[in-house]
This record gives structure tokens, sequence and C-alpha cells, in this order.
């Protein structure tokens, strides 16, 4: 999101207020009361981003006059299909929000936290929590609207009235003690897995978190080691990855690769992953450059190392499959063929393929 986008959403969601403002005290106090609240806090609203801003919110304006005028023909007309519909209605516009938060690059819950409260600090896989619990409690809430317009047209007022009310926070209630326990086993399972930094683009370490979410799509940047290995010719050693690795399986790709651990420095990673991967020991390297990479289940701050040493190289795990060094034009001549993995492919066009 760029910051014109993010300007732009920060206007939009003191509008949102009103109509929180209103299911809240609806559900409490009743209709009339709901839109009293709702009126006097857009009016407030309004009156406090023209003071502190010098700005008209209109979006605010937008929301309360909609609220009011929902409210309006409810409380005259005494429509008792229009009051049925009231809560599927409210309902839409939450399902809404949490759609757009869910699957859009723009968070509106997120903004709507950084906004009121300020002090409040998110990492990144809290934000990939948060977007997988608004997933499933947008297709609650949605599969529950759908079920209250049922209700209105075809079932009884009992039915109605449960379904619209009752069945809303039963199903509130068991969707957040499921996930509840579902949060306190996965961290229990979490416990003992390998911890991973989280950092910036500049590298900086943010924090840490589990292996498996850095490879679970939530897109939590964290930082890697490759290695280059060339003979004196030039030609380059390739490993081939093992047809059970999760990622890219069975293709060739860079000497080495592997994460850096959190709390471990790049040379001390990369030394680790060279001995695991193909056996090297003794070997100097020279940090050529760094960058980003994304793929479909992740984003990797990627360390690349070139070196000459690989008289050492021996395999003896089953980290690789197989490893040998490629000429220039043998890899060139396979570019494109689903041989190479996109990341190999993408380093070597930066690196070498120019020369």
């Amino acid at each position: 999101m760029n910051q014109q986008q993010l300007k732009l959403f920060k206007q939009l969601l003191p509008g949102f207020i009103p109509l929180f403002a209103f299911i809240l005290i609806d559900e409490i106090w009743g209709t009339q009361a709901g839109l009293i609240a709702a009126l006097v806090i857009g009016v407030a609203e309004l009156l406090w981003v023209w003071v502190k801003e010098k700005r008209f919110e209109r979006f605010v304006l937008f929301d309360t006059s909609l609220l009011l005028a929902l409210g309006g023909v409810s409380l005259i007309l005494h429509n008792e299909i229009f009051f049925k519909l009231k809560p599927g209605l409210v309902q839409i516009i939450l399902c809404a929000i949490l759609a757009f938060s869910a699957y859009s690059k723009v968070n509106i819950v997120e903004l709507m936290s950084q906004r009121y409260m300020k002090n409040m600090q998110v990492d990144e896989t809290q934000l990939a929590q948060m977007r997988q619990t608004m997933k499933l409690m947008f297709w609650i809430f949605l599969a529950h609207t759908a079920l209250v317009f049922y209700a209105t047209f075809y079932l009884s007022d009992a039915a109605w009235a449960f379904i619209s009310g009752g069945l809303f926070y039963i199903l509130f209630g068991v969707f957040f003690l499921v996930t509840f326990w579902n949060q306190k086993r996965q961290k229990k399972r979490l416990e003992d897995e390998e911890q991973l930094p989280v950092v910036d683009e500049s590298g900086k370490v943010l924090g840490q978190v589990p292996r498996s979410v850095c490879h679970n799509g939530s897109k939590i940047l964290h930082p890697v080691v490759h290695l280059h290995v060339l003979n004196k010719n030039g030609a380059i050693y390739l490993q081939k990855r093992p047809m059970n690795k999760l990622i890219q399986p069975g293709k060739w790709d860079t000497a080495v690769g592997g994460h850096i651990a959190f709390g471990e420095d790049l040379q001390t990673s990369l030394k680790r992953e060279a001995w695991e991967e193909i056996g090297l020991e003794q070997f100097s390297a020279k940090l050529l450059q760094n960058y980003l990479w994304e793929s479909d289940i992740e984003r990797e701050l990627v360390y690349v190392f070139t070196t000459t040493d690989y008289q050492g190289i021996h395999l003896h795990s089953d980290e690789v499959q197989e490893g040998r060094f490629w000429t220039r034009k043998q890899i060139e001549n396979n570019i494109g063929k689903n041989i190479f993995t996109p990341n190999f492919e993408h380093e070597y066009q930066v690196l070498f393929g120019a020369s």
C-alpha cells in the first residue's frame, strides 16, 4: 500500500465509529437510543476534525446520515420486515470491513487500531494471525447473515429472534473458544521449533518467529544465505534438491542456501550451511549483494556470497540429492525449462548473466 492509499483510508476510518456505536447501543437500549448516540458521535467527530485539521470529514457525514435514514424509516414505518432485516444489514457492513481487511492489502482493522490506540505495537507475526482470524470471522458472519435473511422471510418470529440474537452470540463465543484453544495448542507445538529472525528490508532484526510460520504464506521477512561455488574454469556448482523438500523439490539450485538462525551472524550461518549441505569447511567467501525475494509462500532477505574454494566439497547428508558443476553455456541453455529454481535463475542473471 502506498502513502496515498494509506492517507485515504486513515481519513475514512472515523466514519465507522458512529456505526459501531449504533450497533452496541441499539442492541442494549433500542434503535432510538442508537440513533441518538450515532448522531451525537458523528457531529462530535465532524467538529473535532474541523477544529484540529481544518478539514470536513465527508465519510463521517455519509455514514451518520445513512444510519439516521435507515433507523428513521424503521421508527416511522414500524415495518416488521425492515426491523427483521436490520441485523442482517448491519452484518453486511461488518462483513465488508472484515473481507476488505483480510483479503486486500489495506487492513482497515489494523489502521483503526493504529489511529485510536497509538501505543499498541503489532509485529508481522501478529498481523498474519490477525488476517487469518478475520478470514474465518468473515465466513462465519457471512453464513450467519444469509441465515438471518432466510429467517426473516421463511421462518417464525421465534426462530428469527433466536437466529438474529442468541445464535450470533453462541457462534461468536464458540469461535473465540476454539481460536483460543488452537492458539494454545500451536504455541506449545512451536516452543521447540527452530526460531528465525524477523528483519526489515535493511536487515535490522525486529524479533523472532518459528520456522514454519515463515513458510505458511505469512510473508514474514527473514534472512537467508546463498553461496555460489565456482571452479577455476568459471563453472558453477549446483545442488539438486530432494523430492521431499517443501519448496521447489527436484530442481537444481544454488550450491548452498539456508536460513540464518535467530542470534546467528552471517559468517556463522554461511559456514554451518556450507558444511550441512555440501560438506565444505575450509573456504573464504565474498559478499556480493543482498536482495529481497518473494515466492508464493515466503519472503526472504537473501545475502549472496561467492567462493572459488571448492576442493573440499563432499555430499554427506540427505539435504542434497546430488551435486555437480555446470558450465555457463549449460545453464543458459536450460534457463526457463523448469530445471532450475526460480531463485537461482534470478541470481544467475543478476550476477553472471551480463558477463
